[in-house]
């Protein structure tokens, strides 16, 4: 086969999985969770900010007002202190709460907070669960056999079908990102263009994670293998990605050498879920809404740990994996 037919190949496979997920009603599923959210942000509101005040000096230009009360609201005003009196709603004014500083601080949390916990982690998951059906159901016999009946390398087909799960995904994130960035534009007037960090980053977990997920579909053939497999796995590299920041950022001894080698060679082979959330945290520069785990930021102020490196070997790990898939596949006979 020559490569104009391997890409037409791997084009009609990326096709045929939105077909498929239109036809499995996964698409408008996702799109209505979209829906929704973008109408939550739709919905929000910043009233009572003050525009920050710059000093010279190291004394806090705002201060929220129930942090104004507990020091004094006349100590705080004497020593030249804002005090923000300010509230974000939601729900068009069905529930409001106290603005913590600027109205740029309350976008940036909420940005941070649907991007980063909602769609980095419970959205990963949920995609890999989701997904997880797509390949069982195509490689049933009654199906491939139709592609595997047409010249072509099996690879090609099967490349096109993990491409096509990806490139389904980056969609979602795209429309996700961009529904919410708009309706919070409008809604607060601040447009932060740090949050489209957040589309290729979730896109490169997933693709990570999603190839043991095509691994264990071209091995079992179950769906319910692929999906809760590949959560097992995640939990167990979450695991071990954390347990070696920890032996590294506070070294105790208490590990044997070859229990330091052993965790070493596990966290290089392995994905990195751990890593790849610390590099979305500093992406998003989301010091102002919560702490990356201790051990990591250790690991970074010592130099022993370099972002660059946790993104390659996940790649190379996903590449791996691909390409055990892609030889199991080919030695499949149907």
């Amino acid at each position: 086969m020559n490569l104009p037919d391997t890409v037409r190949t791997v084009r009609w496979m990326i096709r045929d999985t939105f077909r498929q997920s239109i036809a499995t009603k996964l698409f408008y599923v996702m799109i209505t969770l979209v829906a929704v959210l973008t109408l939550l942000c739709a919905s929000i509101r910043v009233t009572g900010d003050v525009a920050p005040m710059a000093y010279d000096w190291e004394v806090p230009a705002l201060i929220p007002k129930g942090e104004a009360e507990r020091l004094g609201m006349d100590k705080v005003q004497n020593d030249g202190v804002r005090v923000i009196s300010g509230e974000v709603s939601f729900g068009f004014g069905a529930t409001k709460v106290p603005l913590g500083r600027t109205r740029e601080d309350a976008v940036h949390f909420i940005q941070t907070w649907l991007a980063g916990w909602l769609a980095d982690t419970a959205g990963i998951l949920l995609a890999l669960l989701w997904t997880a059906g797509f390949l069982p159901t195509f490689l049933e016999p009654q199906s491939v056999t139709v592609l595997l009946a047409k010249p072509g390398p099996r690879w090609s087909i099967l490349f096109g079908k993990y491409l096509g799960v990806v490139g389904f995904v980056a969609f979602q994130a795209t429309l996700f990102v961009g529904c919410t960035w708009l309706a919070l534009g409008f809604a607060t007037g601040v447009w932060s263009t740090a949050y489209w960090l957040a589309v290729p980053l979730l896109v490169l977990n997933f693709a990570v994670f999603y190839s043991v997920s095509v691994f264990l579909s071209v091995w079992t053939r179950s769906t319910v293998a692929a999906a809760f497999g590949t959560l097992l796995f995640w939990l167990l590299c979450w695991l071990v990605d954390y347990s070696h920041l920890r032996m590294v950022a506070q070294p105790n001894g208490s590990l044997s050498p070859l229990s330091q080698l052993l965790m070493d060679a596990a966290y290089w082979v392995l994905p990195k879920p751990l890593d790849l959330s610390g590099i979305f945290f500093d992406a998003m520069s989301a010091e102002s809404v919560g702490t990356k785990p201790v051990e990591l930021s250790i690991a970074e102020s010592g130099g022993k740990h370099h972002p660059e490196w946790s993104v390659a070997s996940s790649l190379a790990f996903a590449a791996a994996v691909l390409g055990l898939s892609a030889f199991e596949f080919k030695m499949t006979d149907y």
